[in-house]
């Protein structure tokens, strides 16, 4: 193995802790080793490493071939050109850009990180995006799911999961409708119902369903109750406040989805956004708003067929509205929420998915997502029309019913991932290019000019591509590239890890 070969291979496996006796642990069968020894010892492997490297260890790229041209658009010049024969390999790899860790973990670590410094900045500033937004009132919300039937849990304390007085009570079916079992975390019975066949599945699917109608309906019930509260219609709110959000979707062991939000509330709608809010409506006070609309707003569900009744739907009765107070010190001890807090813990749930707990192999989920299949062949017969309330929801069983994104925002509340990722292509061009000549680079001063619009490009892209494929050649590729990922990403926590301890010395300092 050459030298340029072990090095490619060693910046591809970054070690944890520096700790060059550490091994990379790989699972392999006998078929999938054999592929990855052939690469490792192939006459293109430091091509092939290179490309890995470049890509940040995607598990399953894209790969395209064709040509594309720069022009200046103010002479026409041809300023360069690039196409796939031009690689080494002889096809241009690009992410497959999957939010879901289960389908590709370093194209979803990029995703959360985007949306973390996408959060971050409408809690306090960053990115364009003012610091005095922080002084704005800013609630972070949790809506869940109603009940369709009691399901296995943990309690606070160590408690029993549902002791009852009467522990000898059973249901229709004859199944117990207590217990005083005290469950862990990682115990397989929780999420699932103490009795199946009492369980509401079709309901569940239905709200899973509507959901996404729900939280529009939630938005515009919340933003009637502030009009209200500031002695204005809703037609006229915009002239002394608006309402921004970013949410996420997150699946609970019962399968259902509930909505974590941070909800801010802004002044009057300018060009720039982001204006003081009326004094009069507080942190407290805009979270009592939020509380009183989630638990306000109704959807009136069409029946799925024939025999199926119509359903009201709401959100659950467990609704937590807790303000954000995001310009104080993170070391305040009667702080309970911090920026960095809630923009990690919304980027952490924008990456997962129903994957997660697939994973626990539960006949809970596996009947819930048989539910929605047999709706939809139901609603499929009775409805030929491809407008019908429930025409796609067999496309959506995989996700149990639920249609929405799992990652939103209001159009003002911070910036955009599009302006993210155009900046990240602006800074590698940048960074290329101060490489080549030598120089020092300080991107944090090139913020604001990264995060431009396109208004003032001087350039033009002309290009046609065609889709060849997607992932790698073989099994024993992507184990390789989702082997790098890994330890890239136990690296990344271990250098995370370094940076807190050495902001916590400081401090005690």
């Amino acid at each position: 193995m050459t030298l340029a070969t072990r090095n490619q291979v060693w910046t591809a496996l970054p070690p944890v802790q520096f700790d060059e006796e550490r091994p990379l642990a790989l699972n392999l069968d006998p078929t999938t080793e054999r592929q990855l020894v052939a690469r490792l010892f192939s006459r293109d492997f430091d091509d092939w490493s290179e490309v890995l490297s470049r890509l940040g260890f995607c598990a399953n790229p894209i790969r395209l071939v064709g040509r594309s041209e720069t022009f200046d658009t103010r002479t026409g010049e041809l300023v360069r050109s690039y196409g796939s024969a031009d690689e080494a390999l002889g096809v241009t790899f690009t992410r497959c850009g999957n939010r879901r860790a289960d389908k590709c973990e370093s194209c979803s670590r990029l995703y959360a990180a985007d949306t973390f410094q996408l959060i971050r900045a409408g809690i306090a500033g960053g990115k364009t995006v003012p610091e005095t937004v922080a002084d704005n009132p800013l609630v972070f919300a949790t809506l869940t799911a109603p009940s369709f039937g009691p399901v296995h849990g943990t309690r606070p304390n160590g408690g029993r999961c549902r002791p009852r007085s009467d522990t000898g009570q059973r249901c229709t079916h004859g199944r117990p409708t207590s217990c005083m079992a005290v469950h862990g975390d990682d115990d397989p019975q929780v999420g699932q119902p103490l009795c199946a066949d009492c369980y509401d599945y079709p309901s569940q699917v239905v709200w899973q369903w509507w959901a996404p109608e729900l939280w529009r309906r939630f938005t515009i019930t919340l933003r009637r109750l502030l009009a209200h509260h500031l002695g204005t219609t809703s037609g006229r709110l915009g002239e002394v406040a608006s309402l921004q959000y970013a949410k996420v979707a997150e699946y609970q062991l019962r399968g259902a989805v509930h909505f974590h939000a941070l909800v801010r509330l802004d002044g009057p709608q300018t060009p720039e956004g982001f204006a003081p809010a009326p004094p009069s409506v507080t942190a407290p006070v805009l979270a009592a708003l939020v509380a009183q609309a989630a638990t306000a707003v109704r959807v009136t569900a069409p029946p799925v067929h024939d025999d199926d009744p119509a359903r009201v739907l709401a959100f659950g009765t467990q609704i937590d509205t807790r303000p954000v107070r995001s310009s104080r010190r993170t070391d305040d001890p009667d702080r309970s929420l911090t920026p960095e807090q809630v923009a990690g813990y919304l980027a952490k749930y924008a990456t997962k998915s129903t994957g997660d707990t697939e994973a626990k192999d539960s006949t809970h989920l596996r009947r819930l997502e048989a539910t929605a299949r047999h709706l939809a062949g139901l609603s499929a017969t009775l409805n030929e029309d491809g407008d019908a309330p429930y025409g796609l929801l067999g496309k959506w069983a995989h996700t149990l019913g639920f249609r929405g994104h799992f990652a939103t925002k209001s159009r003002r509340y911070s910036v955009t991932l599009g302006q993210l990722r155009r900046a990240r292509q602006r800074a590698q061009a940048r960074i290329a290019e101060a490489n080549r000549a030598g120089t020092r680079l300080d991107l944090r001063q090139l913020e604001a000019e990264l995060l431009a619009e396109d208004n003032d490009e001087t350039t033009v892209v002309i290009g046609s591509w065609t889709y060849v494929g997607s992932g790698w050649a073989n099994g024993g590729e992507t184990a390789l590239a989702v082997a790098a990922a890994a330890r890239a990403r136990e690296y990344a926590q271990e250098r995370a890890q370094r940076r807190r301890e050495r902001t916590v010395g400081e401090w005690e300092r």
